[in-house]
């Protein structure tokens, strides 16, 4: 059986990561674009998390790097 990989995120975080308006890049950095604020008339608290890192499991099992790549890659709305 496989295990589930990921991290857990707060639900307004994790609808904006889904909606492709936030990410966390592979070298586990936040990432927000700019529309966030015209879409939703707000994102401050969004922008200032901006650079800030990521804290994963360190375990090797629950790293979540190859499902950050692909939303990067396919979702993020750089």
């Amino acid at each position: 059986m496989r295990r589930a990989t990921g991290f857990c995120l707060r639900r307004d975080i994790h609808s904006l990561l889904d909606a492709g308006y936030v990410t966390v890049t592979p070298d586990l950095y936040f990432e927000s674009v700019g529309g966030i604020k015209e879409e939703f008339d707000n994102g401050r608290h969004y922008y200032a998390m901006h650079g800030e890192t990521i804290h994963v499991p360190r375990k090797a099992s629950s790293n979540p790097i190859r499902g950050l790549r692909w939303h990067n890659e396919h979702c993020f709305r750089d």
